[in-house]
């Protein structure tokens, strides 16, 4: 497992860290409530969603929605519930006026009427761009899984 580290990996800017927090504080209850279309539109229309777990990156919201359905779907017809949470984030403004953010996210999984365990640990980093309106998008999102080499 290899990520690559920020070149501008902090920043002072309060406000910005703040937004970004609550950014990923939507976004993730989104997915964790398997409102899968409204989630893909927290990307850019052909933003990406890589992961070294899957087989191929999803392109475009179409393939972002495709991907989140078919996994809520799986974890339905098994009785799971995933909740995702991120933390250790960094944020940096790039000179191209993206944002780069870095977090370690880990996926909670609870069986129904069951018992909670730690499902993954990964490295989350995002390019992050503003949209018209002024709100986040995710351009691209690369997610390392800790457990595949």
């Amino acid at each position: 497992m290899t990520t690559t580290p920020l070149s501008a990996p902090t920043t002072t800017d309060s406000t910005l860290r703040a937004e970004v927090e609550h950014f990923y504080a939507w976004q993730m209850q989104l997915l964790d409530s398997r409102a899968c279309e409204e989630w893909a539109a927290t990307f850019t229309p052909d933003g990406v969603f890589d992961a070294n777990g899957l087989p191929a990156p999803a392109k475009g919201r179409e393939a972002i929605t495709a991907g989140a359905r078919a996994a809520g779907e799986r974890l339905t017809a098994e009785g799971l519930v995933h909740r995702h949470w991120l933390g250790m984030l960094t944020v940096g403004e790039q000179p191209d006026r993206t944002i780069r953010a870095r977090s370690y996210a880990l996926v909670i999984e609870t069986e129904r009427d069951g018992a909670s365990r730690l499902h993954r640990s990964t490295v989350c980093e995002d390019v992050l761009v503003r949209a018209e309106d002024g709100s986040l998008l995710v351009s691209r999102r690369k997610v390392t899984r800790d457990d595949i080499g």
